[in-house]
């Protein structure tokens, strides 16, 4: 079973605590934006306009943003029944070349994130297929605002003269909640880096969890079963 990831470092405690508070911070707003409008919906009969699409941003921000965590913490499932039948070296060998796929993958969607949010910020585009090659010459959508979040100008006002010619926003515009596209993808990037730098040094064997989840299952029934007496008694005779 693997081990459980720890930090190093005053920096990577830091870092660790940082985006365990971000993600639960997410899915705590999201939780509770969804609870206050279930009840003003069913019990006072009202209703928060714009509760549904401030949801939805959280919600993908909370993926997006525990993909790369998932990465960095080894949480990944996957398959590893035919690998788990190599030797130690060629099971690091098959790890190596799925970090390697996995790192073309993370640079192609780190180019597809750019390319789609940078209109929305004013800036371009990057050239090329499947790799930036440069720059090219994009139209400008940063007028572009969400549909109903209200557009919140004591915090993102500063941005109407950066990049909306001091056009003031009506709606909340959408370069702000985009962003994680560009972000989390280069979050991704830089955590799959790590971890296929990890398994080359030897001192991680994997980019997933695979099986030891099924580990994780038993034990936690076992625990489950000797700390509590119901569990673990037998059916009185004549009940199945």
């Amino acid at each position: 079973m693997a081990e459980k990831y720890e930090p190093k470092g005053r920096l990577g405690r830091i870092v660790h605590e940082l985006e365990e508070t971000t993600i639960a911070l997410l899915l705590g707003l999201m939780t509770l934006l969804t609870f206050v409008a279930v009840v003003l919906r069913y019990v006072f009969n009202s209703q928060i306009i714009w509760s549904l699409e401030v949801i939805l941003i959280l919600f993908s921000w909370l993926v997006i943003f525990g993909v790369s965590y998932g990465f960095k913490i080894t949480a990944h499932l996957g398959v590893d029944a035919l690998t788990n039948a190599l030797p130690s070296r060629g099971q690091r060998i098959c790890a190596l070349l799925a970090g390697g796929v996995t790192i073309f993958y993370a640079i192609l969607m780190m180019k597809g994130a750019w390319d789609y949010w940078a209109p929305f910020a004013a800036l371009d585009r990057t050239s090329g297929r499947w790799f930036p090659t440069g720059f090219e010459q994009t139209r400008d959508q940063a007028w572009f605002v969400t549909d109903q979040v209200p557009p919140m100008r004591w915090l993102f006002g500063w941005l109407e003269p950066l990049i909306n010619q001091g056009e003031v926003y009506p709606k909340l515009p959408r370069v702000v909640p985009y962003v994680i596209l560009p972000v989390g993808c280069a979050l991704i990037l830089f955590r799959v880096i790590q971890a296929v730098i990890a398994i080359a040094r030897g001192t991680r064997s994997s980019l997933i969890v695979s099986h030891e989840v099924e580990d994780v299952v038993e034990e936690a029934g076992r625990t489950a079963r000797t700390d509590d007496p119901y569990l673990g008694a037998q059916p009185p005779a004549g009940r199945a």
